[in-house]
């Protein structure tokens, strides 16, 4: 696993968006892709319906599992069991890719071993997925020549989004599914340009294209090139500045283009942080919920009013150019550097090209790449010289480390579940027609959908006396919120899901606190709820 740290660690795709055409066969795991990634869905869907098989894992009945030739309703928080059984599966009946295990991977040996206990009925008991559906779905995976994995939050956000993350990648190295087109394991990203915020360096522990602000050679070809200098000890994520704001060590923010009142778990939290801090700077388009805290509102720039570049999930930068005047008279990045200088360090750049160029000179993986190279059509990185095409795909002859790193993984349960006081499972994720919490100040879009709307099986709609478009309260130990609710059997009993995007309905008052110890991503996936009439 170690070896794919480049695709992986910095979340992008290993593969390309347009290889979908290429695949035998989807296998998506923890994604709702028509829904979240609509463009994307759509290819897949294409996919499916000129002939490539579609695997689909998820607890909701989603759209693609309508098309799907298997959809196999997993029990949230049991992705490592389920990935555990298919690969027991497949070594039990030597399905694995023998070569590309022996030639370029280690550590099978502990692998095997440890996922000998993952038998198919053990996996099924946790998982829910029934015996016979788990040995189909390793044979058909581990037969297929080509097969591209993906995923998304419904990976991700657990306390154990990391080993699932490696548990998938396991899977991958196991049957040869990298290095080629139409493979790989292929994370989706969840907005437009966090790909290429990631690889700026936007991040508490690495400079651009996630150079280690712990190795002292990256640090002093950065302080070289800005002249200063520079401090060896990773950041805070923002669950830690959090923390620090509620217990009073961190004193003062600069929020841009975010909104954590409703977007971050466990939003109490976030809300008497944010009271407690002695001064707040939000940069932003909008009055958000984040923004009513400030001590001083900055007006933000949009993309229609900005030059500069995205990187999208498949690792392409591309160019944006803006198509009218900043209305708040000047850009994001000419704010930031008006204000660096004011704190004493002098920040003038004339163009967002200019530092684009400073800062692929300092970054190998986007040395080669330049405006005039993506004027007309984007490139994927890594690209370390001028001549260099881009690369449409990782890992083609070897890994990042030389040999890919197989690594032993345990089931580790949620860290909240329902009892006897909480008995239902909250899991959040996004719909279609709202993008995040920055559509609903769109009066058109809103228009489409202007209320949140929980899912509620019939079974448990009916123990809770509850009917359809009737009014409820939803309460954890957190906190608590009202939302009408959907009886559907999208999803299975004892589960409600909810989507986080509104004002009214703060689902994110309700989520739970736990964290990923690598990454600190909050477990918005599964916590306990009650519901309560009103």
């Amino acid at each position: 696993m170690a070896g794919l740290a480049t695709s992986f660690g910095s979340g992008a795709m290993t593969n390309s968006i347009s290889e979908i055409d290429q695949a035998e066969l989807l296998f998506l795991v923890g994604t709702n892709t028509t829904e979240a990634h609509p463009v994307i869905g759509y290819k897949m869907r294409q996919a499916a319906r000129r002939g490539a098989k579609l695997i689909v894992v998820d607890p909701r009945r989603i759209e693609l599992a309508e098309e799907a030739d298997y959809w196999l309703r997993i029990q949230p928080g049991t992705d490592i069991p389920f990935l555990n059984g298919l690969m027991n599966i497949i070594i039990s009946e030597e399905l694995y890719d023998k070569p590309f295990v022996e030639e370029r991977t280690e550590n099978f040996e502990a692998l095997e071993e440890s996922v000998e206990k993952y038998t198919p009925d053990y996996v099924s008991g946790l998982t829910g997925i029934p015996v016979q559906d788990l040995y189909t779905v390793a044979r058909l995976y581990a037969g297929t020549d080509k097969a591209m994995t993906f995923y998304t939050l419904g990976i991700t956000e657990h306390v154990c989004g990391t080993n699932n993350v490696m548990s998938i990648a396991n899977l991958a190295m196991l049957t040869g599914h990298l290095g080629r087109p139409g493979t790989g394991v292929n994370p989706i990203r969840g907005q437009n340009n966090v790909q290429g915020a990631c690889d700026m360096g936007a991040l508490p522990n690495v400079f651009t294209g996630y150079q280690k602000v712990i190795e002292p050679a990256a640090r002093e070809k950065f302080e070289t090139a800005w002249g200063v200098s520079l401090p060896g000890d990773i950041g805070l994520t923002i669950p830690e500045m959090f923390e620090r704001a509620n217990s009073g060590e961190l004193k003062a923010m600069y929020i841009l283009g975010e909104n954590p009142v409703l977007t971050d778990p466990n939003s109490n939290h976030i809300r008497s942080g944010l009271k407690k801090l002695e001064f707040l700077v939000v940069h932003e388009l909008f009055l958000t919920e984040t923004a009513e805290y400030a001590d001083v509102i900055l007006p933000a720039a949009s993309f229609a009013e900005t030059d500069g570049t995205f990187t999208s999930t498949e690792r392409r930068v591309q160019r944006v150019r803006k198509a009218i005047e900043p209305l708040p008279g000047k850009t994001n990045r000419q704010v930031i550097a008006e204000l660096c200088t004011k704190m004493g360090y002098p920040a003038s750049y004339g163009s967002a090209e200019e530092i684009f160029n400073e800062m692929a000179s300092l970054t190998p993986s986007y040395g080669g790449i330049s405006y005039t190279r993506i004027d007309r059509q984007g490139i994927q990185w890594p690209c370390p010289t001028a001549d260099h095409p881009g690369t449409p795909y990782l890992h083609a002859s070897v890994f990042t480390r030389g040999k890919g790193l197989f690594q032993s993984i345990e089931h580790i349960p949620p860290a909240e579940l329902p009892d006897q006081e909480y008995p239902l499972l909250l899991s959040t994720g996004r719909i279609l027609y709202h993008y995040n919490v920055t559509t609903p100040y769109s009066i058109a879009i809103n228009s489409m959908w202007s209320e949140e709307y929980a899912e509620i099986n019939p079974e448990d709609a009916a123990r809770f006396e509850l009917h359809n478009g009737e009014t409820a309260k939803v309460i954890s130990r957190r906190g608590g919120v009202t939302t009408k609710f959907k009886v559907t059997d999208r999803v299975p009993p004892g589960i409600v899901w909810m989507s986080f995007h509104y004002e009214k309905t703060p689902t994110n008052a309700l989520t739970s606190a736990a964290l990923d110890p690598v990454t600190k991503t909050g477990e918005y996936k599964v916590c306990a709820v009650k519901v309560e009439k009103i």
